[in-house]
Parts: C-alpha cells; sequence; structure tokens
C-alpha cells in the first residue's frame, strides 16, 4: 500500500543476485507504475523502463528528444510502487560525459536499481533500425568513467549497451564491449545481434552479465528463455512487449466502439472494476484509514 515495502538499497542488491545467480532474470519493460505492479504480481523478479515506450507514451519518436528529467520523474513513480529492482534506459546519458554522470545521480535518487548508456550518436535511434551511427570508441569510455565516478552506491549497477554490430560488424562490437568493462561497465547489452552464433560469441568473448534484447519485429529471431539461459545470458528484455500489447488492446477497442456504438462486445476483454481494486489494494488503504483514525483521546486531551 502506498509505496513499496524494500529500500532502493535492497532491491541494487537483489538484482546483484539474481546476476549471480546463474538463472535467467526475464525482465518485462513497464509502461506505467500500475503495469510494473502486475509485473511483480506475475511472478517477475524485476522490472526494465525503456526509452523507447517513455518516448512513445508522450507521442514522441525514439530520437533522444525526452530529457533526464523526465526519465527520472517516470522511474521515481515506478519504483514507489514495485517490491522488485528497476533497470532504466538511460540511452546515451543526455549529453557529454558531464550530463552522464548527473543522469546517474538522478538514476539513483530516483530508487533505480541500475541504469545502461549506450554509444550511439545524437540523435539517437532505435537500436532494431538502419542507418545507426556510434561515437568513437574513446568517447563512449569518457562516458561510462564519468558515470563510473558519479556513483553513489557501489551496488547501482552500470550497463554498457553498445550499437556496434550493425555499423562496424561483430568483432568490433565485442572490442568495444571489453574496452567498457575496462571503463567501469559491469554489465553488457549487446544490441541487435544477429543471431545464435553470434550471441554465443559474445558470450564467449565477454565475461560480465549479458543482456540478450528480445524486442518484437527486430533484426533477429526471439529466442525463448530456455535458449537464452543455455546460451549462458543473464538477461532476457522484453521492453515494449507490453506497450504494444496495450495500445494494439486499445486500437481494437476504439474501431469496436466507433463501429457498434457501444462498448458491450468489448466487456469480456477487459480488466473487471474488482480485479483493479484488488490491484490497487482499496481494502488495504481503507483498513490502514481506520488504524490512524478511528481513535478516541484519553480524558483531560
Amino acid at each position: 500500500m502506498l509505496h513499496t515495502r524494500t529500500t532502493p538499497a535492497a532491491r541494487r542488491r537483489a538484482l546483484r543476485e539474481r546476476l549471480a545467480s546463474g538463472r535467467l532474470l526475464r525482465m518485462p519493460g513497464a509502461i506505467s507504475p500500475y503495469s510494473a505492479r502486475l509485473i511483480q504480481e506475475a511472478g517477475f523478479e524485476a522490472v526494465y523502463l525503456s526509452g523507447a515506450v517513455l518516448a512513445a507514451d508522450l507521442a514522441l519518436p525514439d530520437i533522444g528528444l525526452t530529457t533526464s528529467a523526465e526519465v527520472a520523474a517516470r522511474a521515481q513513480q515506478v519504483t514507489r510502487v514495485t517490491d522488485l529492482p528497476v533497470l532504466v534506459d538511460a540511452d546515451t546519458g543526455f549529453g557529454e560525459p558531464m550530463n552522464a554522470a548527473r543522469t546517474l545521480q538522478l538514476m539513483e535518487d530516483a530508487g533505480l536499481a541500475g541504469l545502461h548508456l549506450e554509444d550511439q550518436v545524437n540523435p539517437k535511434r532505435c537500436g532494431h533500425l538502419d542507418g545507426k551511427g556510434v561515437v568513437p570508441r574513446e568517447e563512449m569510455v569518457r562516458r561510462l568513467r564519468a558515470a563510473a565516478c558519479a556513483r553513489r552506491d557501489p551496488d547501482f549497477l552500470l550497463m554498457a549497451r553498445t550499437d556496434a554490430r550493425a555499423v562496424e560488424g561483430l568483432a568490433a562490437a565485442i572490442d568495444r564491449a571489453k574496452a567498457y568493462v575496462d571503463a567501469g561497465a559491469e554489465a553488457i547489452f549487446p544490441e541487435a545481434l544477429a543471431g545464435e552464433a553470434e550471441f554465443e560469441a559474445f558470450r564467449r568473448a565477454v565475461d560480465v552479465p549479458l543482456l540478450a534484447n528480445m524486442t518484437e519485429f527486430g533484426k533477429g529471431r526471439l529466442l525463448d528463455a530456455r535458449t537464452l539461459e543455455d546460451l549462458g545470458y543473464n538477461i532476457a528484455l522484453y521492453p515494449v512487449t507490453l506497450f504494444r500489447l496495450a495500445m494494439g488492446a486499445i486500437e481494437d477497442g476504439l474501431r469496436t466502439l466507433a463501429a457498434e456504438g457501444t462498448q458491450q462486445s468489448l466487456l469480456p476483454r477487459m480488466q473487471t472494476r474488482s480485479r483493479l481494486y484488488e490491484v490497487l489494494g482499496y481494502e488495504d488503504y481503507g483498513a490502514f484509514d481506520s488504524t490512524v483514525s478511528d481513535f478516541t483521546l484519553p480524558p483531560g486531551n
């Protein structure tokens, strides 16, 4: 009720423990605080906040138009309501290395368990689109070093994403990943790998936790959890899945409402009022209010 029952420090330790467990950590992307609570209820062990989802929710393309303050504000709303560790997409750090350092501290303050920074140039774009550009390796190294130096909680996870596979090839992407680890990155997000062989090659070459991005309609085939675990990956990311499901349902509902003039046929597809109240914990709020307001003062007070 009201707030998470865990502290940011505890959630950061939990994320690190799960990454060290040898089990694949499946991480759906939340589209709102409410959806983060549903992710927790469904039994998942971590939540992701996608920059693409936040941009789309603001009716913006994912080309670096959102700000660090907007991302931190949404992150704080999500971390308030879930007991799970939350990893956030911090794009390129929203500027120069000093901006990346400030971004990391903003995300720490928002209660997150970690973030990832990427090596794209601005304006950035979705990692599964053609025409991407990456900054020189040395520039990304400075970005990561600045973020690592700014970190106040050593348990806050600093992850580096590289988009170099589509621009410079697999070998260059692996070389970049190694340099990023040397610069302070504790996990690597290799974006837009072309298939299982490339996932396997990355795993053999890089000895830190690895994230596999299982975004829909992307460059590669969607791999199931068993395959990713067998390949030695630590995180399976589903960044935009819930957003696409929700927006598809909204579009279908609007077409039905426009065509039929009533939502009656849509009722079986809706979350019921009772389920909504269950997720929100209405009864808990009522019980809590009774405990703080249902009292009498002793005589003379």
